[in-house]
């Protein structure tokens, strides 16, 4: 699902509109504006600062330098895109931790808003850059609360600190001394919520506060909760002084309004956003990024990191005899998997621009059940066809259809599409080399290989790549 779906969608309908005239005039600004006024308190984004954000991109569009441009629809765009960017943090806020043992780090919030699940997922991320964290369950009101802590813990490999499970002050203060003890440098403090404010709660989390005097204080912010989150996150900014924020659930039905609100509202920016249900989705946020996303520009920087993290030896030794001696349907099936990593077929159009226009024109039916029902031919074939797939005649391809349950034609396309990457895999290895067959420097790499995309006519333009992708969806 893409991120705030429904304020992308009306944000992207009304540059489409803008897009299909010429030169702009006053008035049509002023149309655009109304609209993504429009879209932004639909999205429950909080008035004041929808009154603030339309200002500043009405000014800035209503210069000559827009209005006189020969391309003043993308001058637009790229205004509200700068502005939104400036809304959202203008730059990420990484979590700053030191050398010593432990660096403490407590969690508050609403109960509901995700923070059990999110300090779990922190600890991961954690654990992952080199860490040793340890989780306190200082929430010993909400029923099963630190049991579902442990069970997280034991599902990513981290301790879990309970105590006695009655005195969340003592809890948080011996965890601090059990990971002294053990040399864990993180200790994440998971503490209780409610489903509103009381005094009680921020009493609570004050005396926590004052007792581990933690190094960060983040708040865990429900991504579907709107403008209403204001006041809960600028009553706990006075009380606890948080440093950040922790979004949750921006995988679900999410408006937008609260994650568009928090950071003008109360100058704490937001550190890091909850993707998914998975350990792994979890990530720092990056205002750029999503201000791209909600603008239907996609977010292929983030993809690329996450491929690069996934990538280990083995596989870069796989990609290499890929592109010196071509694709086997062993290692298509490899690169399936490495997509679902990845977030999926959905995942991945949505971080391409124009992506989201795909999937909704699929009617939101995009999903792994194509990747799925690849597997399913894959895995019908014989070892000697995955490896020498030229053997795959029409009776072979017959029986592989009925070992899957699919039609032939389905098998059929499978191929074509096998095909068309193994010959684009030999280009790509004709560009990168000589005639001699070995491998030329980097810089006549690149140079060879820009060649080979223009003279393909081919992923230069992005309805030709949202063309490509069309395909491969069917």
């Amino acid at each position: 699902m893409p991120v705030f779906e429904s304020l992308s969608s009306r944000l992207q309908d009304t540059f489409d509109n803008l897009r299909g005239k010429g030169r702009l005039s006053e008035e049509d600004i002023n149309v655009a504006m109304r609209e993504v006024r429009m879209a932004l308190l639909e999205a429950d984004v909080n008035f004041k600062v929808v009154k603030t954000f339309v200002a500043a991109c009405k000014e800035r569009c209503m210069s000559a330098e827009v209005l006189e441009s020969l391309t003043p629809a993308q001058n637009v765009v790229r205004v509200v895109l700068d502005e939104l960017t400036t809304l959202l943090g203008s730059s990420e806020s990484r979590l700053v931790l030191s050398n010593r043992i432990p660096n403490i780090i407590m969690l508050v919030g609403l109960q509901g808003s995700g923070k059990t699940t999110a300090a779990a997922k922190l600890a991961y991320l954690l654990k992952t850059q080199g860490r040793t964290p340890l989780l306190a369950a200082c929430d010993v009101y909400r029923p099963a609360a630190a049991d579902q802590l442990e069970t997280l813990g034991g599902e990513i490999g981290v301790k879990v600190y309970r105590g006695d499970g009655k005195k969340p002050v003592e809890i948080a203060k011996e965890a601090v001394r059990e990971a002294i003890d053990n040399l864990r440098d993180v200790v994440i403090i998971d503490t209780a919520g409610r489903l509103q404010i009381d005094e009680v709660m921020m009493q609570e989390a004050v005396d926590i506060k004052n007792a581990v005097k933690p190094d960060q204080i983040l708040m865990v912010v429900d991504s579907m909760t709107g403008q209403d989150i204001v006041n809960v996150v600028q009553t706990f900014a006075e009380r606890v002084d948080f440093d950040g924020v922790i979004m949750t659930k921006l995988d679900g039905d999410s408006r937008g309004g609260g994650a568009l609100s928090v950071r003008s509202v109360t100058g704490k920016p937001i550190k890091f956003i909850s993707t998914g249900e998975k350990p792994a989705a979890f990530e720092v946020f990056h205002p750029d990024r999503m201000a791209r996303r909600i603008l239907g520009m996609g977010d292929m920087v983030s993809i690329i990191e996450k491929a690069q993290a996934e990538v280990d030896e083995e596989q870069a030794l796989a990609a290499e005899r890929m592109l010196n001696q071509g694709m086997t349907f062993d290692d298509f099936l490899a690169q399936m998997k490495s997509i679902k990593k990845l977030g999926g077929v959905a995942g991945l159009l949505s971080a391409l621009p124009g992506g989201d226009k795909i999937m909704k024109q699929a009617g939101g039916q995009l999903d792994d059940s194509i990747m799925t029902k690849t597997e399913a031919i894959i895995m019908s074939m014989t070892k000697e066809e995955r490896q020498k797939p030229k053997v795959i005649n029409g009776s072979r391809r017959a029986r592989i259809a009925r070992g899957a349950g699919v039609d032939v034609f389905e098998v059929n396309n499978l191929m074509k599409q096998f095909d068309q990457m193994n010959k684009m895999m030999g280009k790509m290895r004709s560009a990168m080399s000589d005639g001699n067959g070995k491998k030329k420097g980097r810089k006549s790499q690149r140079a060879a290989m820009r060649s080979m995309m223009g003279g393909m006519g081919g992923l230069q333009d992005m309805g030709d790549l949202q063309q490509m992708m069309r395909e491969m969806m069917k």
